[in-house]
């Protein structure tokens, strides 16, 4: 399938330069599988949808201030968004900037643009802007004084309060980006669903190089996600297979939880491979885009899970996103889940009514 067949028409206007005052009053489309069925609802209706005994499950992996500004010591200035960290010393990034090769020397500036006195070297070039750079010292501690949020290229806005680009549930740290379905979510609307009978777990996706990578190959199935690392708790995977057992549906709640979730079912029925390899045995079977329920195991480390048309759900019911971007892996995944003709109605409808795009955006419900 051709990548071409993911893009849509979006106004500039609707991507959303900064969050609303109030998480929960973000719009949501809900769109009905079964139907075809667009309802306009706002995000603190959610529980209208959901029933005694369902699941919830999100990314609780909480962003830390992976921009940094510096110069080099040649001269030039620099841009570095940490991706994930190697050592006490060495990080894989993407840097902005000329000339970046093995050897530079970077002298980093604090948030006020200042020099820190820490300075990182290129130690090696990867693919693209991708670089291993090594700091003098640990900077996990200096990174509150000297990191930025890294919003994503389309905000053009200052975020005033770096809270509103974490999630209330957020964790640990380890993200380069907010897994931004979430983002919805208040304090007091997940104690009123919990009130409801809704169950809330959490698992963990570090959300690292892909969220700024489009697909710019031709055809689908030859894009390949770098892997993130993902942590999906025995704990966690024991209750959402007590909850399915007990018929009630699993939501999760953002793409990056659908990947470890997923991850997590074909581990447990022994599958692994590439989209295509999936793809080809999945094809075997029946042609709906859904399986037969497979229990989620337990599991911590390298997720490189690609989903697109092709792949079969095993684990998810129901998922809550945001609107993504054209030609994105992600819309790619929201495409699988609905069907890809219905999705693009949907982003045509949600156009139409002037929703707010992307990571500060309103909100979708796929039943």
């Amino acid at each position: 399938m051709k990548t071409e067949a993911f893009d849509y028409n979006l106004p500039r206007e609707l991507i959303a330069q900064h969050p609303l005052a109030n998480r929960d009053e973000s719009r949501l489309l809900v769109l009905h599988r079964d139907t075809g069925q667009i309802e306009h609802r706002r995000f603190k209706d959610l529980g209208e949808y959901l029933r005694r005994g369902d699941i919830l499950v999100a990314n609780d992996s909480k962003v830390f201030p992976a921009r940094l500004y510096g110069r080099k010591t040649s001269g030039g200035k620099v841009e570095i968004l940490l991706l994930e960290r190697l050592d006490a010393h060495n990080w894989k990034a993407i840097v902005g900037g000329k000339r970046l090769d093995a050897g530079k020397i970077i002298e980093l500036e604090d948030q006020d643009g200042r020099s820190s006195g820490i300075k990182a070297t290129v130690v090696e070039v990867l693919d693209g802007p991708q670089r291993i750079i090594r700091f003098e010292e640990p900077v996990d501690d200096e990174l509150e004084t000297i990191g930025h949020t890294p919003l994503p290229p389309y905000i053009h806005e200052e975020l005033n309060d770096a809270d509103r680009y974490q999630t209330v549930y957020a964790r640990p740290l380890g993200s380069a980006a907010a897994p931004t379905a979430g983002l919805h979510f208040t304090v007091d609307m997940l104690f009123d669903l919990r009130g409801q009978g809704v169950l809330f777990d959490t698992v963990t996706l570090h959300v690292g190089l892909d969220t700024f990578k489009p697909v710019e190959v031709d055809d689908i199935f030859d894009h390949h996600i770098h892997s993130e690392k993902a942590i999906l708790t025995p704990d966690t995977a024991r209750r959402i297979n007590e909850t399915k057992l007990a018929g009630g549906r699993l939501v999760a709640v953002g793409t990056t939880a659908v990947r470890t979730l997923e991850t997590g079912a074909l581990r447990s029925a022994g599958i692994s491979g590439s989209l295509a390899d999936i793809s080809r045995r999945d094809a075997a079977g029946e042609t709906t885009n859904m399986c037969p329920w497979k229990p989620v195991a337990a599991f911590e480390g390298p997720t490189d899970l690609f989903i697109a048309p092709g792949y079969r759900f095993r684990a998810v019911d129901h998922l809550i996103t945001n609107f993504h971007l054209p030609k994105s892996s992600l819309l790619m995944l929201v495409s699988t889940f609905a069907g890809r003709e219905l999705i693009l109605e949907a982003y045509e409808s949600a156009v139409l009514e002037q929703y707010r795009f992307y990571s500060f955006g309103d909100a979708m419900l796929i039943l």
